[in-house]
């Protein structure tokens, strides 16, 4: 599920919600352009995903962030209670490979 901020028909922030709409779901790719930064955007984006109504009810809602973290805590996200269950798979600079 992709969510777009637009300002004067011009797209300006992006998210999608990756989920199976019953019990999970991941927040990827969240961004504000630069230039739009700081001005409450990234906020009426995280509303505007967090009151849709078919995320409602989930079990878990999982997302990464490198520096965002004052703002999804929030909406209610904190640190893994329990992240020696969570595993996961790096391949560093994938893209660059041929």
């Amino acid at each position: 599920m992709c969510f777009g901020v637009y300002l004067n028909k011009t797209q300006i922030g992006y998210c999608r919600v990756i989920s199976d709409y019953a019990k999970f779901a991941y927040l990827a790719d969240v961004f504000i352009v630069e230039k739009q930064q700081g001005k409450e955007y990234s906020k009426e984006l995280m509303k505007s995903v967090m009151s849709h109504p078919q995320l409602q009810r989930l079990r878990k809602f999982l997302l990464a962030t490198a520096d965002s973290h004052r703002l999804y805590k929030l909406f209610g996200f904190k640190e893994l209670e329990k992240p020696y269950r969570m595993m996961e798979i790096t391949v560093e600079d994938i893209y660059l490979k041929k």
